[in-house]
C-alpha cells in the first residue's frame, strides 16, 4: 500500500513538466530583472548618462516598463504553476488528506521552488550581465572606461522582486487549497478564461485611441506649458494612458474578431475557437509582449540615430582638422603643424585660420516661480556667443555672407538647423568695455563644420569693428582648419591631439556649457552661477580619453581620422547600456512568447488528441498550431515594432517641422534593424512550432 509521501512524489513525477517551466520562469525573470538592475546601478553606466539627462530619464523608463512585463509574466507563470497543481492537491483531498496537512507540505513546497529558482536567478543576474558586456568588449571596442563595476545597492531591486514572487505565489497556492469542491479542485486546469463577443470596430477604435494616446502624451507637456506658463507636472504622462487602451483592444480585436472577414463561418474555427476560450490569458500576454518588443525597438534606434548623425557629420566636413583655441596659444600655427606633419612623412593643405570674439547676447529666459509656474524674463546677460566678421567667415568657410548693419546671423548644420542658437537677441556687449550694439535675427547660415552646443553668429564687419574694439584677450578666441595631402594617418591624428592639450595652460578644462556670460549675469544678481556648483560635469585633462572629456570639452578638436576610428570606444558605454536594453527586453518578449505557446500546446492537448481521432490529418493539425503560435508571435512584434518606428518618426519631425537627409538615413538604418528583429522572432517562432509538435506528438506535414 502506497503511503501519502509515495502518492505526492508519484504526482510531482507526472507534472515535472509544469514543475520545470515554473522554475524556469521563475529564474529567468529574476536574472533579466537582476541584470538590468545591476546595469542602472553600476557606477560605469551612471557616470557617463548624466543625472537628470535624457539618456537616464529614457533607460529608467524602459527599466520600468521592463520590470512591469517580468511583474506580469511571472504572476501569471504563478497562476499556470498552480492550476495545473490544482489537480495534485484535488487527488491529496479525494484520498483524506485534510486541508491542515496539506497546508504546511504546500507552503513548504511553495517556498522551496519559488525561493530556489529566484535565488538561483539572481545570483545569475550579475555574471549574466558582466557575459553580455565582456562580449561586447572583446567583440567590439576595450577601453578604460569599459571596465564594469557593479554597485551591490542593486540587489535591493532583486530583493524586492524575489519577495513579490514568493508572495504571489505564497497567496495563489493559499487559494487553490481553499476551494471547497474536490472536482472543481481537479478539473481547475481544464477551466478557460473566454471573452465576451465584442464588436467588429473594437479594432478601429483601439488604432484611433492609440494614435491619439501617442498624440497627445507626446505633445500635452508643451501644450500645457504654452497655455499656463508652468512646467507639465507629472500627471501629464496620464495622457499616454490611452495607448495602452488602444493597444489591449488591437489584440482584443485580433483574438476574438481577427482582422481577416471569412465568408465562410467556419472556417479556421477551431484555432479561432481555442483562441477565445483563453483570450484573457492570450491578450494579457500579447499586451506585455507589445510593450517589451517596443522597448527593445527603442534600446536598437538609439544606436543609428546617435552614431548614424555622427558618422554622416564627421564623413561630410570640407576639412579634416578643425581646432579652436585661446588667443594666445600658438600650437595651431601653420609653422608648428607643418613641422609635425613632416615628421611622420605628411604635408599641410588649404590651411586657413583667424581669430573671433566672443560677446554677451541677451535674451529671453525662463525664470522658475513657486511650484511649477514660471515666467519668461529678458535678461541683459543671458550667454556667450562667438562671432565671425562677414569677411572672416568668408575667408573661413568659402562662403560669400551678406549681413546688414545692426544684424547678426547664426551658423547652423548643413540642413540649415541652428538648435542653440539665440535668435531673440537684441543686445551684443563687449564683456570688457560694457560697450552695447543693438541687433537683429536675420536668419540661419548652413555650415556643419560650425554647428554644434556652441553658438556662432556672424556680423557685419563694420558692427564686429566697433563691438570687438578695447576687448581684453580672454574674449578673444583662434580658429584652425586644415587638410592633409596624400591620407592622413590615426598616429599623426592622436599625437596632435595630444600635443594640443599639452599645449593648454594648466587650469582645469572649461566644459562646453559653462557660459562666462551666463556666470556674470547670475552674479550681478546676487546669485551663485550653476557651472560652479556640483551640477557641471568635471572633467581632467588626465583622462582625455574619456568619454565625458571628449564630448564635454569646450576646446575638443574635430579631427576626422580620431573622430572615425575612435567612435566606438567614445560612445562606448551609451552604446552598450541601450544595446543592453535590447537584448533584455527582447529576450524577455521571446521567453513569455515561447511559455504562452507551450502552455497553449498542454492546455489544448486534449482537443488535438480529439482531432486525432476523428481523422485529422498532420497537415490540418499543423496548420491549426501554426494560426495560434503565429498570432502571439507576430501580432505583439508587428504592433511594437510599427509602434515605436512610428514614435520615433514623429520625434523626428517633431524637432523642427522636417526631416533633414541624416535623419531620414538613420530611419532607413532602424528600418533595417526591424527587419532583423523580425528574422530573430520569426526563428524562435519556428523553433518553439517545433517543441510544440513534439508535445502534442504531432509529425511535421
Amino acid at each position: 500500500m502506497m503511503t501519502m509521501r509515495e502518492i505526492q512524489k508519484k504526482l510531482r513525477k507526472n507534472n515535472s513538466k509544469n514543475y520545470t517551466l515554473y522554475v524556469f520562469c521563475n529564474f529567468i525573470s529574476l536574472m533579466l530583472i537582476t541584470a538590468y538592475s545591476a546595469m542602472m546601478f553600476s557606477p560605469t553606466v551612471l557616470k557617463v548618462l548624466p543625472e537628470g539627462g535624457d539618456s537616464r530619464k529614457q533607460v529608467t523608463a524602459i527599466f520600468v516598463l521592463a520590470c512591469v512585463g517580468c511583474v506580469v509574466f511571472t504572476i501569471y507563470a504563478a497562476g499556470l504553476f498552480f492550476r495545473k497543481k490544482s489537480k495534485e492537491i484535488g487527488t491529496m483531498m479525494a484520498l483524506g488528506a485534510s486541508k491542515k496537512r496539506l497546508r504546511p507540505i504546500l507552503l513548504s513546497e511553495t517556498v522551496m521552488l519559488s525561493g530556489l529558482s529566484s535565488l538561483v536567478g539572481t545570483a545569475a543576474g550579475m555574471p549574466f550581465a558582466w557575459l553580455i558586456w565582456q562580449g561586447f568588449r572583446l567583440l567590439v571596442v576595450n577601453s578604460k572606461e569599459m571596465n564594469l563595476a557593479f554597485d551591490m545597492k542593486c540587489l535591493w531591486v532583486s530583493a524586492a522582486f524575489l519577495a513579490l514572487v514568493l508572495a504571489a505565489a505564497v497567496v495563489l497556492a493559499f487559494r487553490y487549497l481553499g476551494r471547497t469542491n474536490v472536482l472543481d479542485v481537479i478539473h481547475e486546469e481544464h477551466k478557460n478564461e473566454a471573452i465576451r463577443p465584442i464588436g467588429k470596430k473594437c479594432g478601429i477604435l483601439g488604432i484611433v485611441l492609440l494614435l491619439a494616446g501617442a498624440v497627445a502624451g507626446y505633445f500635452g507637456g508643451s501644450i500645457y506649458e504654452s497655455i499656463f506658463k508652468a512646467y507639465a507636472p507629472v500627471w501629464i504622462n496620464l495622457l499616454y494612458v490611452p495607448v495602452f487602451i488602444g493597444l489591449y483592444m488591437i489584440l482584443l480585436h485580433t483574438v476574438v474578431n481577427g482582422w481577416t472577414a471569412h465568408k465562410n463561418r467556419y472556417k479556421g474555427i477551431i484555432s479561432r475557437s481555442m483562441m477565445k476560450f483563453q483570450g484573457k490569458q492570450t491578450v494579457n500576454n500579447m499586451l506585455v509582449v507589445t510593450v517589451l518588443i517596443a522597448g527593445a525597438c527603442f534600446g536598437m534606434f538609439y544606436l543609428p540615430m546617435m552614431g548614424g548623425s555622427q558618422i554622416m557629420e564627421t564623413n561630410g566636413r570640407p576639412y579634416d582638422y578643425s581646432f579652436r583655441y585661446p588667443a594666445d596659444n600658438t600650437f595651431a600655427s601653420e609653422k608648428n603643424l607643418t613641422e609635425l606633419a613632416a615628421k611622420e612623412g605628411l604635408s599641410i593643405d588649404d590651411y586657413r585660420n583667424t581669430s573671433y570674439i566672443t560677446l554677451g547676447m541677451d535674451g529671453e529666459e525662463e525664470i522658475e516661480d513657486s511650484g511649477n509656474n514660471y515666467h519668461v524674463e529678458r535678461r541683459e546677460f543671458s550667454n556667450e556667443g562667438r562671432f565671425f566678421s562677414a569677411s572672416q567667415f568668408h575667408h573661413m568657410t568659402g562662403e560669400k555672407v551678406t549681413v546688414s548693419k545692426g544684424q547678426y546671423l547664426a551658423v547652423g548644420d548643413n540642413d540649415g538647423n541652428a538648435l542653440y542658437a539665440n535668435d531673440t537677441a537684441t543686445l551684443v556687449t563687449n564683456m570688457t568695455t560694457k560697450e552695447q550694439l543693438k541687433v537683429k535675427f536675420g536668419g540661419v547660415i548652413k555650415y556643419g563644420m560650425l554647428s554644434g552646443e556652441m553658438g556662432y553668429y556672424i556680423l557685419s564687419d563694420e558692427d564686429y569693428a566697433k563691438a570687438a574694439k578695447g576687448l581684453a584677450g580672454q574674449w578673444i578666441e583662434g580658429m584652425t582648419f586644415f587638410n592633409i595631402k596624400s591620407g592622413d594617418n590615426y598616429q599623426f591624428a592622436d599625437s596632435l591631439y595630444r600635443g594640443f592639450i599639452d599645449s593648454m595652460d594648466d587650469k582645469a578644462p572649461l566644459q562646453t556649457y559653462y557660459d562666462r556670460v551666463a556666470k556674470y549675469g547670475a552674479e550681478q544678481r546676487g546669485e551663485v552661477y550653476w557651472g560652479d556648483t556640483d551640477e557641471m560635469t568635471k572633467l581632467s585633462f588626465d583622462h582625455p580619453d574619456s568619454s565625458e572629456f571628449r564630448q564635454f570639452w569646450a576646446y575638443m578638436p574635430k579631427i576626422r581620422t580620431l573622430d572615425q576610428n575612435d567612435f566606438m570606444r567614445t560612445f562606448a558605454v551609451f552604446m552598450m547600456m541601450f544595446l543592453f536594453i535590447a537584448i533584455i527586453c527582447m529576450l524577455s518578449a521571446l521567453i513569455i512568447c515561447y511559455t504562452r505557446c507551450m502552455t497553449i500546446a498542454i492546455n489544448n492537448r486534449y482537443v488535438f488528441d480529439d482531432l486525432k481521432r476523428l481523422g485529422a490529418s498532420p497537415k490540418f493539425l499543423n496548420k491549426e498550431l501554426r494560426s495560434q503560435a503565429g498570432k502571439v508571435f507576430s501580432v505583439p512584434a508587428i504592433v511594437g515594432m510599427a509602434m515605436m518606428y512610428l514614435l520615433y518618426f514623429m520625434m523626428m519631425y517633431a524637432n523642427d517641422s522636417k526631416l533633414t537627409s541624416g535623419e531620414l538615413v538613420n530611419m532607413g538604418i532602424c528600418f533595417i534593424v526591424v527587419l532583423l528583429f523580425a528574422a530573430v522572432i520569426y526563428g524562435v517562432y519556428r523553433v518553439t512550432l517545433s517543441k510544440m509538435r513534439k508535445q502534442l506528438a504531432i509529425t511535421k506535414a
